[in-house]
């Protein structure tokens, strides 16, 4: 794995982010049901707001893989995908304006399928899902 590929993932799935949170969401169809999925539980990623540090979100992943791509090789490398995601949150984090409670879905989607090319090769992770959120300690936002 290099680590500049891994980088411009991140940044890719950063600025697909952007996008996805722009356009609604598209309805599934019924061949991403039957599609092999992979469940990355337990991922720890920060609320940073105004340059500190304010909490810390724990995610549960559902990796949706094409058809036909094979589960087991998707969870041997899963440590690289926890791996990657916790770096990208770091470097840019997933923060939600104005809440220290939960981090933004549509940034954490995009920036795991741009992992998912560079750490699996291009076409095995058709799409994520954020299964759940629960932040560390639950705080108080911040007043306007």
């Amino acid at each position: 794995m290099n680590r500049r590929q891994m980088i411009s993932a991140s940044a890719a799935g950063l600025a697909a982010a952007s996008a996805v949170s722009a356009s609604a969401a598209a309805p599934e169809s019924a061949e991403t049901d039957a599609a092999p999925t992979v469940n990355i539980t337990g991922v720890s990623l920060p609320v940073i707001a105004d340059g500190r540090l304010r909490n810390y979100v724990f995610v549960g992943l559902k990796l949706n893989l094409k058809p036909g791509k094979s589960v087991e090789e998707v969870r041997a490398k899963e440590a690289w995908f926890r791996d990657a995601i916790v770096r990208t949150a770091h470097r840019a984090p997933f923060s939600v304006a104005g809440d220290w409670n939960r981090l933004h879905e549509g940034a954490i989607k995009a920036a795991m399928v741009a992992i998912g090319g560079v750490v699996m090769g291009p076409g095995v992770v058709a799409g994520c899902e954020v299964v759940s959120q629960s932040p560390r300690q639950r705080v108080a936002n911040p007043t306007a």
